[in-house]
């Protein structure tokens, strides 16, 4: 839905685009990433021939840490190149640098034994646990969550995909400060 008010959305590995084109076509203020330089360049040639601002650079997920305030973290596919022995420090810095009452909106690929890998998986890619992604956001309200297998035909060979897809909403500091005064006086 077009923001209420101008809202700042980070899409973590744009790809060539199509999502934060979609984002800055409904008004939200985009910036967005993604390790291909080919994929950087196509999203600005793509988001020029729509006529639409997006900011976008070129980064590694696994190097680069938020500096600046966003309003909503979107990504979807792509935390599957997030190193496991990084996570918590990566998520923690998202978490950071996420407004109060802001969204982290995240589908992320996660292992199942009995579904076979993907016949076209980057061997430099890391499944996650089930439920790994929704236990990051323990503290956060979880406004959406869910687990899903889907078929895929990517590489032209039919095979399944195991998700976890959440959408998470920040805590503002009076929510928290509610939440600390009922600790105080429960027994």
């Amino acid at each position: 839905m077009p923001p209420e008010r101008p809202l700042k959305l980070l899409e973590i590995g744009c790809g060539e685009g199509r999502n934060a084109i979609f984002f800055a076509r409904n008004g939200y203020e985009v910036h967005a990433f993604d390790l291909s330089e080919k994929g950087v360049e196509k999203t600005k040639q793509s988001a020029d021939q729509a006529q639409v601002v997006i900011r976008v650079f070129r980064a590694d997920l696994n190097a680069f840490r938020l500096a600046e305030t966003y309003d909503i973290l979107f990504s979807t596919g792509t935390l599957l190149s997030s190193h496991p022995s990084i996570r918590e420090e990566l998520f923690s810095n998202y978490k950071s640098f996420t407004a109060e009452g802001g969204l982290n909106v995240f589908s992320v690929f996660v292992r199942k034994p009995f579904i076979a890998a993907a016949p076209d998986r980057d061997p430099n890619s890391h499944l996650w646990r089930s439920g790994e992604l929704f236990t990051i956001y323990h503290d956060w309200q979880i406004e959406w969550c869910v687990e899903e297998i889907f078929d895929d035909m990517s590489g032209g060979i039919a095979h399944k995909h195991a998700v976890n897809r959440l959408i998470a909403r920040k805590p503002t500091s009076q929510q928290l400060a509610a939440v600390d005064a009922c600790s105080a006086i429960a027994p």
